[in-house]
């Protein structure tokens, strides 16, 4: 008999939600739908039963009824669970998961409408938030103030938003009240005002003052409302009144409790619409769940924006009405501002795919119908039904064309390596949270030309080595490392898996050898889930089975140092790995990716110094902060230089040997991540053999520029991309300020460059960029039928304005302060710079050109667009 199952239901829910494809709901929380309005408890404490959650699977396994699983119904669960798969095609659906109460509740995918007050809301983008404000907004000024607020919470019956958790497992938190935190003022901390606010070398302090005491219990209130709480805001000496203040997460809520660091959203412009802090309207102040070493996102993000558009992040002091509530993970907001630093425009349609524990956002082909797709995807822009459309389109695209053709007709709206990079780095970096086991968590953006990119969004989860280290505050007893194995073989000897992931045939890789657990206290060990499944049965071999296929695919949040970088590939569920790498030369760059990734990103000799600069920076910090999650041991542990004992471990080792606590070890943590990963990578048949494209090879051939390098996102082989000597086609002129001197096709008069072709050929310019960032090299790429006649000229309009009919239209505007123009070649031609032009300060309606066409020096020039160059008069 299974006497505790507290860890039986992590696993279950963790396991079942990806194995069945579907949302599990409040199985995965461990919690129901406040549809039902049952009061059930999350998880049972020390003297505690644990109720379960009210679903199908539990209805299916527990066939005594009596509230726990015994060996016997384990053992049954396989044979148990195919009874539900109603369609007998292999997966349970969602309807077929939910008990009776709830399937007319929510919509189908696990996505349903948000509720009323006091209702639930389905898990996913469909489910929402719940519209308050214009429901208790007497005087319609678009927010509640406190009268308002406490009408909408008398309303709502006294329950929050949404349901918060008692804590995890093995004692990260503990049931007593926490303590509070140190009082301190504005006064009392190093003020930064000079420095950007993704500053990584700073420690900065947001004070943060409610207008009541109980201000925690008015913002679990509104959780998953869009009700915000106002705030007053002082950083670095300045005051930034009426911000409006939000809980933000989901697991990273639901299983934190009361009193307890919890993430915030703090919104700049609640009040006035102008309101920025250093640039920057929105905060988003994770609660580092989940994360011993409190530096999985700010790692992620360093990494991941050396290739392709990501969100900043670093660390911030949070103080809540004069009580230190400590560190926080200060990560940027996926909004416009994220757009202009990243892609130089603001225009554009933004996605965000949120994550639960089976999420159905991975660009799956669900039919013509938009809906299905407002359930599963959530708009972060203004309504557009063709960007709908547009997203409809590329799923399709995606999923129906041909592998030989895919290539071809996704590139005019798929920014392709960048789809190949944001893959790698889920995968190599094993974002416990990611596409690749969950097919959520991560934004979506469409540009103003109709090429869609991706941007990782939640990167808290990633990075582990697969086992957790000293206990939290609640007493001994770590948290228990991702579990890798299926959840039914029996606890022991197979469940010590530090560094499991998924295997090449489908199911789990065998146990690890204690070896790697040398000086490790018992109580430190294991509980990493049971052993594998049978080859062909329910946790199935290659295509056995449910989850079948290569690699199948973890549960959330789980995956080891040794996941396969070809996880997932015959999985439909995640079609951006199974489609994409179905095709042979994205499969070939795709593992080049990975090679790179693994030989520059996972250098534990590169890593380490970043990790120490944040050990130092954090370490006192996190030592006196009364709300953490996880204990100050836990972060020296995982953040530990087996190489560097420094001044943190000696003090860690004195203050374990007086309290026989353990001290660090370099058995886990990110050291161990980094070292085991790159090994276990750099050795794979498929990383070893990848073919590497040679970007040299493909130069355009050429008439002489002299040209500097353009340093954008890397290119293949981790080099800046080169120039070309002998460009086709050259910048031959422009106006940065049009006043008067020629309209376009829709009579305005906006800027405009001039290109020409010095060849005797006409040049197709398709593939081809223009580009007013070095940091965005493929920002706008010309048509199919861009085409140069033979000694001809090409006129584009730089206007923001690229859906107009007649022209050609880019997506960015010139500064007519100064600035620089690339032109850049194809990406079958590695992205050669084929001309460049910096130029300063413009005057309005005097261009800006070489002095004979195609060659000679930059001047002033007598506009002549469309013509041969003329010196002004």
């Amino acid at each position: 008999m299974v006497a505790d199952c507290r860890l039986l239901w992590q696993n279950v829910a963790r396991w079942a939600a990806n194995l069945t494809c579907v949302s599990m709901m409040g199985l995965a929380l461990g919690g129901t739908s406040a549809a039902l309005c049952q009061e059930i408890d999350r998880f049972a404490g020390p003297d505690r039963p644990v109720n379960g959650p009210p679903d199908r699977l539990m209805e299916a396994l527990d066939t005594d009824g009596n509230g726990e699983l015994s060996e016997d119904e384990l053992n049954k669960a396989p044979e148990l669970l195919r009874k539900l798969d109603a369609n007998t095609d292999g997966k349970l659906s969602f309807d077929e998961t939910l008990p009776a109460g709830m399937r007319d509740r929510f919509g189908p995918g696990g996505f349903g409408p948000g509720g009323g007050p006091g209702g639930g809301r389905g898990f996913g983008p469909g489910g929402g938030e719940r519209k308050l404000v214009a429901q208790f907004d007497i005087d319609k000024d678009g927010r509640l103030n406190a009268a308002e607020r406490l009408a909408a919470r008398q309303a709502n019956g006294g329950r929050e938003g949404g349901r918060r958790g008692r804590g995890g497992f093995g004692g990260r938190m503990s049931n007593s009240a926490p303590q509070p935190g140190a009082a301190l003022q504005p006064a009392d901390v190093t003020q930064f005002p000079d420095r950007p606010l993704y500053d990584p070398d700073t420690l900065r302090t947001l004070f943060l003052t409610f207008e009541s005491a109980d201000w925690e219990a008015e913002l679990e209130a509104f959780n998953n409302t869009d009700v915000e709480v106002p705030a007053t805001l002082v950083v670095d000496g300045k005051t930034y009144t009426d911000v409006g203040v939000h809980f933000r997460g989901m697991s990273s809520y639901m299983m934190v409790p009361t009193g307890m660091k919890r993430s915030l959203n703090v919104s700049l412009d609640f009040v006035d619409d102008e309101q920025r802090l250093y640039g920057y309207k929105t905060l988003n102040l994770l609660n580092a769940h989940e994360d011993d070493s409190f530096l999985s996102t700010v790692l992620y993000s360093e990494l991941a924006r050396k290739y392709i558009p990501a969100p900043r992040a670093n660390f911030v002091r949070v103080v809540i009405n004069g009580e230190s509530w400590g560190v926080y993970v200060n990560v940027q907001q996926f909004d416009k501002v994220f757009l202009k630093e990243n892609y130089e425009t603001t225009g554009g349609t933004r996605w965000k795919v949120s994550g639960s524990p089976g999420a159905d956002g991975g660009l799956r082909y669900l039919g013509e119908d938009i809906d299905e797709y407002r359930r599963r995807y959530a708009i972060k822009s203004k309504e557009n039904e063709r960007a709908w459309n547009d997203l409809v389109g590329l799923c399709r695209t995606l999923n129906t064309t041909p592998v030989e053709q895919l290539e071809t007709a996704l590139a005019p709206i798929l920014d392709l390596d960048e789809a190949l990079w944001f893959l790698a780095l889920d995968c190599v970096l094993v974002n416990g949270d990611g596409y690749w086991t969950r097919a959520s968590d991560y934004s979506i953006y469409q540009d103003e030309l109709g090429k869609f990119h991706l941007t990782p969004h939640d990167m808290n989860e990633a990075m582990r080595s697969g086992r957790g280290g000293p206990g939290g505050p609640g007493g001994p007893g770590g948290r228990p490392g991702r579990g890798f194995g299926g959840p039914f073989g029996p606890p022991g000897e197979d469940d010590r898996r530090a560094d499991v992931g998924s295997s090449r045939d489908g199911g789990p890789q065998g146990p690890v050898s204690d070896e790697r657990f040398a000086g490790e206290p018992e109580q430190f060990r294991g509980r990493q889930g049971g052993g594998p499944g049978a080859e062909g049965g329910f946790r199935g071999g290659r295509g056995g089975g449910f989850g079948g296929g290569r690699g199948g695919f973890g549960p959330p949040g789980m995956g080891g140092t040794n996941l396969d970088p070809l996880v997932g590939i015959d999985n439909e569920r995640t079609p951006l790995r199974s489609k994409l790498l179905a095709v042979p030369a994205l499969k070939a760059r795709y593992l080049n990716h990975v090679r790179t990734l693994a030989d520059k990103a996972l250098d534990w000799n590169t890593v380490a110094p970043r990790v120490a600069h944040y050990r130092h920076l954090l370490a006192a910090d996190i030592q006196a902060d009364t709300r953490k999650l996880s204990s100050y041991e836990a972060f020296l542990h995982a953040t530990h230089n087996s190489q560097q004992f420094d001044d943190l471990d000696a003090r860690a080792s004195a203050a374990a040997t007086e309290s026989a606590q353990p001290t660090t070890d370099a058995a886990g943590g990110l050291e161990a991540f980094f070292t085991r990963r790159r090994t276990y990578l750099l050795n794979l048949d498929e990383v070893k053999t990848a073919v590497t494209v040679s970007i040299e090879e493909h130069k355009s051939p050429t008439v002489a520029s002299n040209m500097q390098k353009l340093q954008p996102l890397m290119s293949l082989n981790d080099t800046p991309r080169p120039t070309a000597s002998s460009p086709l086609i050259v910048i031959n002129e422009l106006m940065a300020s049009n006043s008067k001197t020629i309209a376009d096709p829709q009579g305005e008069y906006d800027d405009w460059i001039e290109l020409y072709n010095p060849t005797g050929s006409s040049v197709n310019l398709s593939g081809m960029y223009l580009t007013d960032s070095d940091r965005a090299p493929r920002k706008w790429s010309f048509p199919a039928d861009a085409v140069i006649e033979p000694r001809g000229y090409l006129v584009v309009w730089a206007d923001e304005d690229g859906k107009a009919v007649g022209g050609i239209h880019l997506n960015f505007k010139l500064s007519a302060k100064g600035e620089h123009v690339f032109l850049v070649d194809s990406d079958d031609r590695g992205n050669a710079v084929l001309d460049q032009v910096h130029f300063e300060k413009q005057n309005a309606d005097v261009s800006f050109g070489r002095q004979r066409d195609g060659d000679g020096a930059w001047q002033p020039l007598a506009p002549t667009p469309g013509g041969a160059n003329r010196e002004r008069e």
